[in-house]
């Protein structure tokens, strides 16, 4: 089923025009009786007159900006109008209006488990509308209905496809990637959707959390990474220095060190740069021996 436009008439023209022919045919039995000009043929000329006039105006609808109105014929698709204003079709046409306004919502906090297991809490915000009406009430019941719902199960099944925390440099997780997460919710939504004419403008996740019964051993090991992720590049960065310091030493021939006298040294400096505290310098006043 897909949307098929039809032209539809002015709605002002066309009431004006039965009004007065409503007018007209109001004329002609008020004569026929008053006067008796016509008879009983006038009487019912203008009975008839009015009669149509008010079938035809059945046929008068209003289309506000932003939307649609879907015609159907004794349960047969005709097209689907988008003029705004006043507009005249077929008075046994029936119309059904949906809006074609860019709508958005944000899902409730489902809890699920990501890939590597942990049960996480996740939400999102999905913004969207209708492009084609005929798909958007034809191939589903409900299309307001079906969006919300397919949109929490592509929002479970994409978080469940991902880690919630980086553990390789290339791996892409909920946490750390939300570009990317959101470019692949988008993808979900749109092939759940496209059978409701329905288009995802933009998906985005709203709340992403550790189920409250993990959240904090989770936290714990969020710090121990972080922890050990700093002292890595604190020991890195003391390396480099300490073997500068060597060289430059030996380079100027200020000092001369054996190897004892090296792996002193050595000792002192990294636990001068890598330290969580002040050091405390102790003075030696004699030799190392």
């Amino acid at each position: 089923m897909k949307e098929n436009p039809i032209r539809s008439l002015a709605g002002i023209p066309m009431l004006l025009a039965l009004l007065a022919l409503l007018l007209f045919g109001g004329w002609l039995v008020a004569s026929a009786v008053h006067t008796g000009q016509f008879g009983w043929q006038g009487v019912v000329a203008g009975l008839g007159i009015g009669a149509t006039s008010f079938l035809l105006m059945l046929g008068l609808y209003m289309v506000e900006p932003n939307q649609a109105a879907v015609l159907t014929l004794f349960g047969r698709y005709v097209g689907t109008v988008k003029e705004n204003g006043l507009r005249w079709n077929n008075p046994f046409y029936g119309k059904k209006k949906l809006s074609l306004r860019v709508r958005n919502f944000e899902s409730g906090r489902l809890k699920v488990n990501e890939l590597d297991g942990s049960p996480i809490e996740i939400a999102a915000v999905i913004v969207w509308k209708v492009v084609d009406s005929a798909e958007a009430v034809f191939n589903v019941d409900d299309y307001e209905s079906f969006v919300h719902i397919q949109s929490e199960a592509a929002l479970r099944a994409m978080a469940t496809s991902y880690p919630y925390d980086q553990h390789e440099d290339d791996q892409i997780s909920l946490r750390s990637h939300p570009v990317e997460i959101s470019d692949r919710l988008k993808e979900q939504l749109d092939e759940r959707l496209t059978a409701a004419g329905v288009d995802v403008v933009d998906a985005r996740i709203s709340h992403l959390a550790y189920a409250p019964e993990i959240a904090h051993a989770m936290l714990q090991r969020q710090q121990a990474n972080a922890v050990i992720a700093a002292r890595t590049r604190i020991v890195a960065g003391a390396v480099g220095m300490v073997e500068m310091a060597l060289a430059e030493l030996e380079k100027s021939g200020t000092v001369k060190l054996d190897e004892e006298r090296r792996a002193a040294m050595v000792s002192n400096l990294l636990v001068v740069l890598c330290g969580d505290r002040s050091t405390q310098p102790i003075v030696n006043a004699g030799t190392l021996y």
